[in-house]
């Protein structure tokens, strides 16, 4: 017969939900970012102005997006200067020396809607969502 070796255990077995935790934290991502999710435009719509903006320091992206025409731009627009709040008030990031690093659209889910058409038959209206995300960073 032989003798099992006891192995000493330590306080927190490995993948301990706050091991994880602590290790997902260490990884974060501190740069001051704002998420927009289940925005009523499709994600090809909000990615005119979100291309427009890209790479673009605060102030003049905040001038596209205000004298843009399409209904994106206003949605944009609120989640750029929600981003700037949380950079200053979050991170202590002065105004002057923000840009836009990254902003990108993710799909979200659609709404299927029906319209009828003629001789009883129907078309499908796809209603389409996204999660619009807009990252800043300091010069």
């Amino acid at each position: 017969m032989q003798m099992h070796e006891i192995k000493e255990v330590s306080f927190m077995a490995r993948g301990h939900r706050s091991q994880i935790k602590r290790e997902r934290n260490a990884q974060k991502d501190t740069r001051p970012s704002a998420k927009l999710s289940y925005a009523r435009v499709s994600v090809q719509k909000a990615c005119f102005v979100l291309d427009a903006i890209r790479g673009k320091d605060v102030q003049t992206a905040l001038g596209i997006v205000t004298y843009n025409p399409r209904y994106a731009s206003t949605l944009i627009k609120k989640l750029l200067e929600s981003a700037i709040a949380n950079a200053e008030n979050n991170n202590g990031m002065s105004r002057e020396n923000l840009y836009v690093e990254e902003c990108y659209a993710n799909k979200g889910p659609t709404m299927k809607r029906i319209r009828p058409r003629a001789q009883g038959r129907a078309y499908r209206i796809e209603k389409r969502m996204s999660h619009i995300t807009v990252v800043l960073n300091e010069r």
